[in-house]
């Protein structure tokens, strides 16, 4: 999520959100691992490359259980319950911009 985003509704969150809420703040829903690493890698100029599972643990460590995972993510409650909507460019397209990686 870009960091506008983030701190819009983490502000929205604080002002409104009733005490003890669940609210999950993703821009993006279910981006694949993969795209991710791929993005990451193009933008540090660093080749990616798939692996086989099994040797996740060798080439990460403990980080290995982590790397395979598809993680997808919803904040459809938290858009309803704080009527937030990000309005900035979503993961990939922030990656693409270059300035994580001295280029923008």
């Amino acid at each position: 999520m870009h960091t506008l985003d983030a701190a819009r509704v983490y502000r929205l969150a604080l002002e409104g959100a009733p005490a003890g809420s669940r609210l999950h703040a993703v821009a993006d829903e279910g981006i694949p691992f993969r795209d991710i690493a791929t993005a990451i890698g193009h933008g540090a100029g660093v080749p990616t490359a798939s692996i086989a599972a099994s040797d996740t643990g060798e080439r990460f460590a403990f980080l290995g259980a982590f790397v395979g995972v598809d993680n997808p993510t919803s904040s459809e409650v938290t858009r309803k319950m704080l009527e937030w909507e990000p309005a900035h460019p979503g993961l990939i397209e922030d990656l693409k911009d270059g300035h994580y990686f001295g280029q923008g």
